[in-house]
């Protein structure tokens, strides 16, 4: 079984830098992983490799929101 090295230059050219593709990834990653046990369509292969081949080809669209900040009350 081969396994693909995702580059850090690779995931910046997509998310803007490097740490921003391993958020987005491991944010995607994530979401996967609360699909509901014996559905996931990519049978045994690892969540984080389906979410950084994912971001790394495109297929994710993901924008940057701001966090809101609680009162300071």
């Amino acid at each position: 079984m081969s396994m693909k090295v995702y580059e850090p230059d690779e995931l910046a050219r997509v998310a803007g830098n490097k740490y921003m593709g391993t958020l987005v990834a491991a944010k995607y990653a994530r979401e996967l992983n609360s699909l509901p046990l014996g559905r996931s369509p990519y049978g045994g292969t690892k969540l984080t490799s389906v979410a950084l081949d994912a971001l790394s080809s495109g297929q994710i669209d993901f924008r940057i929101v701001d966090r809101r900040r609680g009162s300071s009350d």
